[in-house]
């Protein structure tokens, strides 16, 4: 028999703003679930502000705003965020990001993307380490169950937090949908995504300062906000490189605009040290446009022979962009493989999971 039909509270301050990885992830959730007309369960999104209207258009009559005006911070998350979550009366909640109220309201699901901060704190400031280790520590301990994004999380999960592998529910991201995947015939190199310290965009620069020396035309765009610790200056390290009218960083840019950026993109560049999927590579993939990533145990698990890995050196990665600009069997190759690996990740799926893990915790 069919699970009754629950209130599910949602903790929906990731897809205010500039929403980034987390906030996309949980934005395609809601709109499977908001587009099933078969979903029972009734849904609140609960926001410290109100969401834009076409936000709000987007996910529809299937949803119900709750404001609880605040400052969107720890303070609100542990104090606000529960005391509606017992006002609206949901049956369960589900904390999308990192961390949840420790003296919960109600059951809750949570999703943990990667646990960088206890594998690398280095790559934080003292203090919002302490904070993160704290928080996500306890709300794996109190959490139903943790949703996570690939093997590799879940190891690092069971490690870190010794969370058992029985409350581990694995939701990887689904394919991008696209209207086209003709490969691009531009020369521009694309990375999309936060700058963080391990992802090496000074790396990067200075390998693409050798490919572009050998590549008539080619340029360099970075898509993101800096996060870096110790903050880096991507303009002056271009400058540097020699390269400074190549290379072009944006903070932020709107969904138009990056659809414009991957359609004129040859290469997609990610160089991560440690992360528990790398969505963006997946979404350059569908539109044609394949990848290099750094040689790391996850970057295999997702993209395989769909990718071409590099070291943090210039040199091997010049000659990963030259191989994927220019030497069309390389590139082929790639490509072939990335639409087997589209076909294996659905979004119905990540979807689906979720659901399973809140109407398993709301009636528990």
């Amino acid at each position: 028999m069919a699970d009754p039909a629950r209130h599910i509270a949602v903790d929906a301050r990731e897809l205010l703003g500039q929403p980034t990885g987390v906030g996309r992830y949980l934005l395609e959730v809601l709109r499977e679930w908001t587009h099933d007309e078969a979903f029972p369960h009734r849904l609140s999104l609960i926001v410290p502000t109100e969401p834009t209207p076409g936000l709000a258009r987007e996910l529809g009559s299937r949803v119900s705003w709750v404001l609880v005006p605040g400052l969107s911070g720890t303070a609100w998350e542990q104090w606000q965020l529960p005391r509606a979550v017992r006002h609206i009366g949901a049956h369960v909640l589900f904390a999308a990001a990192y961390t949840a109220p420790i003296m919960r309201a109600s059951p809750f699901v949570l999703a943990i993307y990667d646990v960088s901060y206890f594998a690398h704190p280095g790559w934080f400031g003292a203090r919002e380490g302490a904070r993160r280790r704290f928080l996500t520590r306890l709300s794996a301990t109190r959490a139903a169950s943790i949703v996570t994004i690939s093997n590799f999380s879940a190891r690092e999960i069971r490690h870190w937090l010794k969370v058992s592998p029985s409350r581990i529910v694995l939701a990887p991201p689904g394919a991008p949908t696209v209207k086209s995947s003709r490969p691009p015939a531009g020369r521009t190199v694309l990375y999309v995504g936060s700058l963080f310290t391990r992802r090496h965009i000074p790396e990067l620069i200075r390998g693409f300062a050798r490919f572009a020396a050998v590549t008539p035309g080619a340029r360099l765009v970075l898509v993101g906000d800096n996060r870096t610790n110790p903050r880096i200056d991507p303009a002056a390290i271009a400058a540097e490189a020699g390269v400074a009218s190549l290379v072009d960083w944006r903070a932020y840019v709107s969904d138009e605009e990056l659809d414009r950026l991957y359609a004129s993109a040859r290469v997609f560049a990610f160089l991560s040290d440690y992360e528990g999927f790398a969505m963006t590579p997946l979404e350059a993939l569908a539109r044609g446009v394949p990848s290099i990533l750094l040689d790391t145990p996850v970057a295999h698990e997702v993209y395989g022979d769909a990718a071409r890995f590099v070291q943090t050196r210039p040199d091997s990665i010049a000659a990963g962009l030259t191989a994927l600009a220019q030497d069309s069997s390389v590139r082929d190759a790639a490509l072939t493989a990335g639409r087997r690996r589209l076909a294996e990740f659905s979004w119905r799926r990540t979807a689906d999971a979720i659901r399973t893990a809140l109407e398993r915790a709301a009636t528990a």
